[in-house]
């Protein structure tokens, strides 16, 4: 293995610079190439890529989205496309290529490993949504994002004795909604991976919360679960509060990283080079108990995350 390539795919995720950086160094530290690819898997069909250096990635730890820029390509997701992009990389050397993304960036690079090129991928999407790792990089920013958007919000909601329905973004992942709704202490929580009554989980909850005194809420939603100005017309038409909508939307994905998320796409960045030197397996990198490990891309991609019920039962019994 001599020279490598690096891609950003799908949804921009914070830390994902951190990856590229940690991939970078690694490769050269190891006497490899690095080819930076731009745009995705867009950009390694048209052969959109640059050599990098360790210079290339100074200064970027920090940042947030990818200097090497995020597309989705319909080209790609023909036949056409990927034996177009496979015989790209042997056009321009690449033995092998690590992919920065999420599951749909994986099934990439399993089309293209079916193709003779080797792929390693490395799970970064806010949505936490990669079965087989228990984070993925961005969760932990995206969360603390919200967070801090909504203690914001509630200073307002406080103040005016209002509701605050609150939509986040997943549109069929909840992970982002569950963590950061139990982070401020929300009413009520909405995911898509369960069923809810709408009258019980929110406008009985919120008149029994009415009956011992309190005056101000917060309902955390999932974008997936529906129409959240909808939502808070009925609370308000049902139980009289005052009720204004606030969607978050991509600011959920820009930012800083957190340490959390350097640190961890730094060890997967390490550890996808250090396979790729010793191993011609494609394969999905993964954080499991506190390790980072390596699954077969078909054995990552069969998997299926559950939502966690007991994180969830905590935070509907402490909020009342």
């Amino acid at each position: 293995m001599r020279t490598i390539g690096v891609l950003t795919s799908g949804g921009d995720a914070p830390g994902m610079n951190a990856a590229i950086r940690s991939v970078v160094r690694t490769g050269i530290e190891n006497d490899m190439n690095v080819i930076g690819i731009k745009d995705g898997y867009e950009g390694l069909i048209g052969g959109d890529v640059y050599e990098m250096n360790l210079r290339s990635v100074s200064n970027i730890i920090q940042r947030g989205g990818t200097i090497l820029r995020s597309a989705r390509s319909d080209e790609f997701k023909t036949q056409r496309g990927q034996r177009k992009a496979a015989e790209m990389c042997r056009r321009l050397g690449i033995d092998g290529v690590i992919v920065i993304g999420g599951d749909g960036s994986f099934k990439g690079a399993r089309e293209l490993s079916a193709l003779g090129i080797q792929c390693v991928g490395i799970p970064g999407t806010i949505d936490n949504d990669i079965a087989c790792s228990d984070e993925t990089i961005g969760f932990d920013t995206a969360m603390n994002t919200v967070m801090q958007m909504v203690d914001r919000v509630r200073d307002t909601t406080e103040s005016h004795s209002r509701c605050s329905v609150i939509e986040v973004m997943g549109r069929s992942a909840g992970y982002i909604a569950l963590y950061a709704g139990l982070a401020v202490g929300a009413t009520a929580i909405l995911i898509p991976e369960l069923e809810f009554n709408f009258k019980i989980d929110v406008i009985e909850r919120m008149r029994r919360t009415i009956e011992n005194g309190k005056q101000h809420f917060v309902i955390i939603v999932a974008e997936g679960i529906g129409d959240s100005n909808s939502m808070a017309k009925q609370i308000e038409d049902k139980t009289g509060v005052e009720t204004r909508t606030t969607i978050l939307g991509h600011v959920q994905r820009g930012g800083s990283p957190t340490v959390r998320d350097r640190v961890l796409a730094s060890q997967m960045g390490n550890y996808a080079v250090r396979l790729m030197k010793s191993s011609k397996k494609s394969c999905i990198i993964a954080a499991q108990c506190g390790q980072i490990i390596d699954l077969e891309i078909e054995q990552a991609l069969a998997l299926e995350k559950s939502i966690d019920i007991e994180t969830y039962r905590l935070a509907h019994e402490i909020s009342i």
